[in-house]
């Protein structure tokens, strides 16, 4: 049945020549979400045993299809096993892109993957080009099911023990699955209490460590993970990804060091804390902003300038080709150095002897000026209608954007309208990203038939 079904979206969403690949991927996104809300309205998937209504089962499906995390209802107390099931599938389709898992039914039946998959495979994944896809995501898919597995045995030891046998086994291989795809639902909420994610850990070195790594690694990338076993060694890396590396590593650090200070002696976050507890929760915080989700303390308690930070971080996100949402590590960087490079009066953006050519800066470019186009609209939008404060307007946003999922309290009190407005940032967050990416790859560039004089106008 798994095979006819996967089989038949493959004939319909690829075969079809009238649909370009940008087309296939929204559209394939959004049918997974609208099958996702009908499955979620139905009155057994909600343990009320009535249905959980078209906007929250809506605002749950796009939230779990595009790894985001922010919620309406907790999921742990408001959702039967079925719900959850249906969750974490819509999160495991959205983590490694639906054409990944439509193209392993390809491998199991040995098929040949033809050059329009290729092309849907880069965008889902959100790749650069096409060179080595289908080695990429076959080893992606290995990787991820036995990581993900891995994860799920080490987190039960801890599980089992508070939450039953089936109950604690149930619960690893769930946040096994959420952490790696930077989704950040949890299931312990009625343990902890509604919409405490992992607040009840924030002492629990064990599974801290657990979900730091499978988020690191989750976000990335699947380019960076084949570069890291072929080259075996920091000097055998691309420079693309000593890149990532080296700005995730900056970003995890930098932020950690930021919230340590920042947040020391307040007494609604860390203040209460040993020293050894707030390095901990710091840098869990630091690693959760890359687009997880997952919350050690309550973001509500952060100062302004912390909120201000994470705002930031999850606007930048994870890196490409990985589960990760967000502008990009390396997008940002690729800005950086053509700010670098126009500052110092240089035509060309260089990086270690390396050119960076002028249509990737001002591809980054683009990305990143609509990102930041809709995070005002949205959270001017969120502000205005649920009369919230602008910042805490701007973390929702933001964490919806970059679909990272934590949340300062707001969410499950927004209005109708603003819930729309955070389903709409999701979709665009996850897909919009995808879509524009794709379109970079694959559109005509034609020289220009007129050339038109240069206008002199002043700039600054």
């Amino acid at each position: 049945m798994i095979k006819r079904i996967s089989l038949w979206l493959r004939d319909v969403l690829i075969k079809k020549k009238s649909m370009n690949a940008t087309r296939i991927v929204a559209g394939g996104f959004a049918a997974i979400i609208l099958l996702g809300t009908l499955l979620l309205m139905l009155p057994f998937a909600s343990k009320s045993g009535e249905s959980a209504g078209f906007l929250n089962s809506l605002f749950t499906a796009t939230s779990a299809t595009c790894v985001t995390g922010l919620i309406p209802v907790d999921t742990g107390m408001s959702w039967t096993f079925f719900g959850q099931l249906v969750i974490i599938a819509l999160i495991q389709l959205g983590g490694l892109g639906f054409m990944t898992v439509i193209t392993m039914v390809s491998f199991l039946l040995r098929r040949r993957i033809g050059l329009s998959e290729r092309l849907i495979m880069v965008s889902t994944l959100n790749l650069n080009d096409m060179d080595g896809v289908v080695r990429v995501v076959r080893h992606a898919l290995i990787g991820t099911f036995t990581l993900e597995g891995a994860a799920a045995v080490l987190l039960s030891f801890r599980f089992v023990p508070q939450f039953g046998l089936l109950g604690g086994i149930w619960r690893g291989i769930f946040h096994a699955i959420s952490a790696f795809c930077n989704a950040g639902f949890d299931l312990v909420g009625g343990k902890f209490g509604a919409f405490t994610s992992l607040e009840g850990y924030n002492d629990d070195p064990y599974v801290l460590c657990i979900i730091m790594a499978l988020i690191v690694i989750g976000g990335l990338g699947f380019f960076v993970w084949e570069d890291i076993v072929r080259a075996r060694g920091w000097k055998g890396l691309s420079l693309y990804s000593k890149m990532v590396l080296s700005i995730t590593a900056a970003l995890l650090l930098g932020g950690a060091l930021f919230f340590f200070c920042a947040e020391y002696s307040n007494p609604e976050t860390f203040g209460n804390m040993p020293v050894w507890q707030k390095a901990l929760n710091a840098m869990f915080q630091s690693v959760t902003l890359r687009t997880a989700g997952f919350a050690s303390f309550n973001q509500g308690g952060l100062k302004d300038s912390s909120i201000a930070l994470s705002c930031v971080l999850m606007l930048i996100g994870g890196s490409s080709g990985s589960t990760a949402g967000g502008l990009k590590t390396v997008t940002a960087a690729v800005l950086l150095l053509g700010l670098r490079s126009n500052l110092a009066g240089r035509e060309q953006v260089t990086i270690r002897g390396r050119a960076i050519s002028y249509r990737k800066v001002m591809d980054a470019m683009t990305l990143a000026l609509i990102l930041l186009v809709l995070f005002l609209t949205g959270s001017i939008v969120i502000s205005l209608a649920d009369s919230v404060p602008y910042l805490h307007a701007a973390f929702e946003t933001a964490s919806a954007l970059g679909t990272v999922g934590v949340t300062v309290g707001i969410t499950p009190g927004l209005s109708p309208l603003s819930h729309v407005m955070l389903i709409c940032m999701m979709y665009l967050g996850r897909i919009g990203v995808f879509s524009f990416s794709i379109a970079f790859l694959t559109r005509s560039r034609y020289p220009a038939k007129i050339k038109y004089p240069d206008l002199n106008v002043m700039i600054g």
